[in-house]
């Protein structure tokens, strides 16, 4: 499968697309992000429907892709609203493929701490206040 399909999946993702995951995924695919952990086509997209209850409008946008024959690094902004406010989380997805080109591994990293948390109203402070604690000396805060 190319990655010009898949990453065309993503970024016009909606609920009624999401039945088409496991053409991109295999039955025991692996997923990983801040928040979940799961194996399996169903239970990812499960992570994925529960987005839509979670978050208005989201909507990745993938703005650079390193590839090789084993797999691909996909970074992306995902933007949404939230609590009446547009927002948006930058982060990077690794991919590994199985011999017929699905999705085996996907593993999400982001910044939860500082693209989520700290916008918190009640955790927000905290969270400012230990980055400018924890920053080395010199460091933009």
């Amino acid at each position: 499968m190319p990655l010009d399909a898949l990453v065309a999946f993503f970024e016009t993702l909606d609920e009624a697309r999401l039945g088409r995951l496991s053409e991109f995924y295999t039955a025991d695919a692996w997923f990983q992000d801040p928040f979940n952990a799961v194996r399996g086509a169903a239970a990812i997209e499960g992570i994925f429907r529960h987005m839509f209850v979670q978050v208005d409008a989201p909507r990745f946008v993938v703005t650079e892709r390193i590839v090789d024959a084993r797999g691909a690094v996909l970074v992306w902004d995902f933007h949404f609203i939230a609590g009446g406010t547009a927002r948006r989380i930058h982060g990077a997805s690794h991919l590994r493929f199985d011999a017929d080109g699905r999705v085996n591994y996907h593993r999400d990293y982001w910044d939860a701490a500082g693209e989520l948390y700290a916008r918190l109203p009640l955790v927000g402070p905290l969270m400012r206040w230990l980055r400018r604690r924890l920053a080395a000396p010199g460091a933009p805060r």
